[in-house]
């Protein structure tokens, strides 16, 4: 994974990182974004154009957020029965309308 967005989005959701994607790898859950691991190529674009300051790379983020971002796309969230997985691009799948348990929780 190389990007991780935080608590500083949850309730926010400002989205100009979804616009600086160049790989349309950042869904959208209920309340919060999420980066798909496996989609994300590491650039950085969504970093910069962040102006909660709310995504930070992998390494460096909190390690509940970290684990909380694999979990939107491996586990199923509420509603589905299926996980995310790798969707190949977030414009096409649209708003998720549905969180982690953990987001859910906060």
């Amino acid at each position: 994974m190389a990007y991780v967005i935080g608590s500083a989005c949850v309730d926010i959701m400002d989205r100009s990182c979804m616009e600086e994607c160049p790989v349309d790898c950042i869904y959208e859950g209920e309340r919060k974004l999420y980066i798909n691991p496996v989609e994300c190529i590491d650039c950085g674009a969504c970093e910069t154009a962040c102006p909660e300051q709310a995504i930070t790379v992998d390494r460096l983020a909190d390690p509940e957020f970290r684990a909380d971002n694999r979990r939107f796309f491996e586990e199923p969230l509420s509603g589905r029965t299926t996980p995310l997985g790798t969707p190949g691009g977030a414009t096409a799948l649209g708003p998720v309308g549905a969180d982690t348990e953990f987001v859910s929780a906060l």
